[in-house]
């Protein structure tokens, strides 16, 4: 099977690194950036262009969602399946006369990060039973967490990433401009952020939860409204607000 992935970001990236240790032949990567899609290519040892999309049976799309559409446009063989690798659209958002997919890779990746791609969950999603069982076998190839889910059912699992995920790093981005405004090495915090990671793996996270907000320790509260002003106090009386909800305090 001929694969082409389109795209030269940290998905795209990732996916072809796993494509590559697993012996998954890749055709090509494609997309607008030479300077990305060479580094790729040497690393990977595989073909990219910027101009002359090649023939292949599978194209994955890895690129941003407001993009998607465009990029499923460069596709003009019928007799194909396209996939995306987005969480939030639909497979209808590709706009070919081909068979419509998603490929979805549940993590969060950078191209500076090593990764273990067998532990990163994959949601399948296509038009017909002969499609769906190729894209999970593919999957499997790469990853042990493969299930078939529908846009519906994905919809919430990014949904819900966004909040462990994105909602939590910029946490600590937050955090740590307060500990840098007051010269304290943020690297002091890690092992908290560990520990803190480490407790859900055992305990759920509700019954995990500390702090002043769910003591209801009001004079802790009120110190540290004092300390903070502009959108880290609103973040501040925002998530205890909703720690105080969530326990009925």
């Amino acid at each position: 099977m001929q694969i082409v992935i389109i795209g030269s970001g940290n998905v795209a990236y990732h996916l072809a690194k796993a494509f590559r240790l697993k012996g998954i032949p890749l055709a090509q990567i494609f997309g607008r950036n030479r300077e990305e899609l060479g580094k790729i290519s040497e690393e990977l040892n595989v073909p990219f262009s910027t101009e002359h999309l090649q023939d292949a049976d599978l194209y994955i799309i890895c690129v941003s969602d407001n993009s998607v559409e465009n990029a499923s446009q460069l596709i003009t063989k019928k007799d194909c399946l396209v996939a995306h690798t987005s969480g939030s659209l639909p497979k209808e958002i590709l706009t070919g006369e081909y068979r419509k997919s998603s490929f979805y890779p549940l993590q969060t990746f950078s191209k500076s990060k090593e990764l273990d791609y067998e532990k990163i969950p994959f949601f399948i999603e296509a038009e017909n039973d002969q499609d769906q069982q190729l894209l999970i076998e593919l999957a499997s190839r790469i990853s042990e967490n493969v299930m078939e889910s529908s846009y519906e059912k994905r919809k919430y699992i990014h949904l819900t990433a966004v909040f462990a995920c994105n909602f939590v790093n910029h946490l600590f981005a937050r955090a740590k401009e307060i500990s840098d405004s007051q010269e304290i090495p943020f690297d002091y915090f890690l092992p908290l952020i560990n520990e803190t990671v480490q407790k859900i793996y055992e305990i759920d996270p509700k019954s995990a939860q500390t702090g002043p907000a769910v003591r209801n320790d009001v004079r802790v509260l009120e110190l540290h409204e004092q300390l903070l002003k502009d959108e880290s106090l609103e973040i501040y009386k925002t998530m205890n607000h909703s720690i105080q909800k969530m326990y009925e305090l």
